[in-house]
């Protein structure tokens, strides 16, 4: 029963920067640089910066809440920057895991390596086993419906990743498997669809509980004897693969098979965001708001989940399928700025969502996690029908962004708060991390654009 146990304690502590191929470090390291600008972007919130200021204490501590200039202990380090990471919903994810591990992995891994010592390859090491871990608990379990799946396996890529960092044996890292496992949350599912924001929070907490399962261990705690079975195949699942943990482990990285977000929402949305770009580009006539009658989205069961034609908050707006397609065509963009609260509160956006009738195409449903198909129809006043569909979205390993867009997006995050001259530094010096012998630099400059006016 627990054999795929220590295979997995084996993996996470025996494979070497040497052991991943060169394809697998560039996309780590494009993760971590996608992270980066998430939380950023995140940080420009009001709702994270004034949790910042009743959580970092005076004097800070050994970590950076990336964005604002302050410093705290680790935890608080990893649940701020975890959180803020997911606000403007463009954090990467995996679609066989449903999930988000880097953002999961990231915050907690560098606020723990932070004034440490840590070289480039260690870190981009750890962070592609801790993502390979949990991403595998996410694949290998099948939440209960009403969970979201963010805050659930999380803790577990947090604690590999640092246990890795530490230099813990395989005994070791079973016992932070097993501990790490039971820092799972009761999430729920619904705060994303009515615009909970504690839902961002998830992310975070996950990070400072791996942080925490980390010091357990050290501190001389123990698990249970398979706590990744009991919970994730008893509690909040009722069944739990657990060979597909080892399948292909240390040859097919979870890392490789993740996706990038440039849309500023649900990844569920994406799809039909696509198909609708296509028909902007073909139509000009779709610009024409006024002459639109109805839009019809046939999509796959989570997308058409997504179906609340009257957000009442930003959040509520990133999943809601009515609501992105209207702000798309009025505003030409599905970037953060459609997203707003002042895009909430535009009666003309709202008048148009009213006109997006969401179903689900049981076909389209059938074809996941590989596919996630969507097709859009327009229907004018005059009559004219316009019409795409998609098979799958834009940014995952079949349809990638390329170099160039991601860097964009990098760019347009972190304007939010840094200079482009810090944010270019910090870029390239992610991208070279594996050359660096610390963090040292990459720290110093993260110091600097956050201190810079």
């Amino acid at each position: 029963m627990t054999g795929y146990l220590d295979a997995v304690a084996e993996f996470a502590t025996e494979t070497s920067f040497e052991n991943l191929p060169v394809s697998i470090v560039d996309r780590t390291k494009l993760i971590i640089t996608d992270t980066v600008a998430a939380i950023v972007g995140g940080a420009a919130e009001p709702e994270i910066r004034a949790l910042a200021q009743r959580l970092c204490i005076p004097g800070g501590g050994s970590a950076t809440i990336i964005g604002m200039g302050r410093r705290a202990d680790p935890g608080v380090a990893a649940l701020l920057n975890g959180s803020a990471g997911t606000f403007l919903e463009m954090d990467e994810g995996n679609q066989f895991c449903k999930g988000h591990p880097g953002m999961h992995t990231i915050p907690a891994c560098y606020a723990w390596a932070e004034g440490r010592s840590v070289t480039g390859a260690e870190i981009i090491t750890a962070i592609a086993v801790g993502y390979d871990v949990c991403a595998r608990v996410g694949i290998a379990t099948n939440l209960r419906p009403a969970m979201h799946p963010h805050g659930t396996w999380g803790a577990i890529g947090a604690a590999v990743a640092i246990g890795r960092l530490a230099g813990f044996d395989a005994d070791k890292m079973k016992t932070l498997l097993n501990i790490s496992s039971n820092m799972c949350l009761a999430s729920s599912r619904p705060t994303m669809l009515e615009g909970g924001t504690v839902r961002n929070m998830y992310t975070g907490i996950s990070g400072q509980l791996g942080l925490l399962a980390y010091n357990l261990v050290e501190a001389g705690f123990t698990g249970e004897r398979d706590g990744i079975q009991n919970v994730f195949g008893r509690i909040v699942s009722d069944s739990f693969a657990s060979d597909l943990m080892t399948e292909q482990l240390g040859t097919r990285w979870e890392v490789g098979r993740n996706y990038f977000k440039l849309h500023s929402c649900c990844r569920f949305n994406h799809a039909a965001l696509d198909a609708l770009e296509i028909i902007v580009e073909r139509h000009q006539q779709v610009r024409e708001i006024g002459k639109i009658a109805e839009i019809k989205v046939r999509t796959y069961n989570l997308a058409a989940e997504l179906n609340n034609q009257n957000p009442k908050n930003t959040l509520a707006a990133k999943f809601s399928l009515p609501f992105a397609i209207a702000t798309t065509l009025i505003n030409g963009s599905t970037g953060v700025d459609s997203f707003t609260w002042d895009a909430v509160r535009n009666n003309a956006i709202q008048d148009l969502a009213m006109k997006v009738v969401v179903s689900e195409d049981t076909s389209m449903s059938s074809k996941l996690p590989d596919a996630r198909p969507a097709a859009v129809v327009v229907t004018m006043t005059d009559g004219t029908v316009l019409q795409a569909d998609t098979e799958t979205n834009r940014g995952d390993w079949r349809d990638p962004y390329s170099a160039a867009e991601l860097h964009g997006k990098y760019t347009n995050l972190t304007a939010r708060l840094w200079e482009r001259k810090f944010s270019e530094a910090i870029y390239t010096e992610i991208m070279n991390l594996e050359k660096s012998t610390s963090l040292a630099s990459l720290e110093n400059l993260i110091s600097e654009a956050d201190q810079s006016p």
